[in-house]
């Protein structure tokens, strides 16, 4: 049977399978193997190298790659320390570890298992590894040319790939040329495609540089990713905006090194932050503040709600915009961006019905 090749493993178009080291390898993250599904749980679908989803049973094959996930709403995951008699999906675009511990919600559903076959290696006898596979990778030096608007949230799922994805639509619709990076996270594409379809000219993330997932990474593998994405999308589409966001919440330990980093930060032109509630916008930007950070607007799940809208506004004082004004390029120059001329048109007509 042939092996379906989940999209961690896209880059690697050849390799030859070794068996023989299945139970005497000691796996790090990234390293690339084939597994054969045992039993389905939460994930009954896998996101193949062709980007799209595909049904997965027991007995299949996969070709994955070793990873450790941060998931706050599903999966804690991590490579164990050795070989084991079966593994997890942490992640479907072919995250394989062991499951540490899981939201509340998934207390019924187990992670589906894989029992490892053997290790892909290159015709040197050596284990394959995803990380910065057959890509140029560029140590960080800071020097980047787009504007960069990093977008940041207070959890997992405030909302920041939202605004992303509008920001980006917004820019574009003032005659910008947007690219989008997602810098950290577990590998997945549905963001980066929803942002492109959004408007942007160009969409990356982590697994373009063959990283299965970015949680446990070191600070320095983080930073080369950043600066190796950039790189490629200033040589190939040298974008006047690059939206950028990374994954999770403050405290996490990947946004939160980058956050507090400030070789990193100088180079972030503007800072947008996506919450769910009223507390978490202000307490959010009084922690960035502690930082050195200067919030430009604050946006995410909240605007949904009128009063919650008028909360933040009552004490963060700092910008908010809803969706359907990020969208449309209402607050672009909250980022020294152009507003479209017909929302200009708009508000010019406004402010003329409003003065008769």
């Amino acid at each position: 049977m042939e092996a379906k090749r989940t999209i961690v493993s896209k880059d690697v178009k050849n390799y030859k399978l070794n068996t023989a080291i299945a139970d005497t390898h000691k796996m790090v993250a990234g390293d690339l193997a084939v597994f054969s599904i045992v039993e389905l749980g939460k994930h009954e679908t896998a996101q193949m190298a062709d980007g799209k989803n595909h049904s997965i049973f027991p007995g299949d094959l996969i070709v994955a790659a070793f990873a450790d996930r941060y998931a706050t709403s599903q999966f804690e995951g991590y490579v164990p320390g050795g070989p084991m008699e079966m593994y997890h999906i942490l992640g479907a675009g072919g995250a394989i570890g062991i499951v540490k511990s899981k939201n509340y919600s998934l207390k019924d559903i187990e992670p589906t298992t894989v029992k490892l076959v053997g290790y892909c290696c290159d015709p040197n006898g050596n284990v394959i590894n995803t990380k910065f596979y057959e890509k140029t990778r560029v140590t960080f030096r800071g020097d980047v040319k787009p504007k960069v608007i990093l977008s940041v949230g207070s959890t997992m799922d405030s909302g920041k790939t939202t605004t992303a994805a509008f920001l980006s639509r917004g820019l574009t619709m003032g005659g910008h040329k947007v690219a989008f990076i997602k810098l950290t996270g577990t590998c997945y594409t549905k963001d980066k495609e929803f942002v492109k379809d959004c408007g942007a000219a160009t969409a990356l993330d982590f697994s373009d540089m063959g990283f299965p997932s970015t949680f446990m990474s070191s600070s320095e593998e983080i930073l080369d990713i950043y600066q190796s994405l950039i790189d490629k999308l200033v040589s190939e589409d040298n974008p006047e905006f690059v939206v950028m966001e990374i994954a999770d919440g403050l405290l996490q330990r990947e946004t939160n090194f980058l956050l507090r980093n400030k070789d990193f930060m100088k180079t972030i032109h503007k800072v947008v932050f996506s919450c769910g509630d009223s507390l978490s916008a202000y307490y959010g930007v009084e922690l960035l503040g502690l930082w050195g950070i200067k919030v430009a607007a604050i946006s995410g799940l909240f605007t949904k709600s009128p009063l919650l809208i008028q909360e933040v506004i009552d004490h963060a004082k700092i910008p908010v915009f809803t969706i359907d004004e990020v969208m449309t390029g209402l607050r672009n120059d909250l980022f020294g961006a152009n507003v479209p001329d017909e929302v200009l048109k708009d508000q010019l007509s406004g402010s003329a019905n409003a003065s008769r």
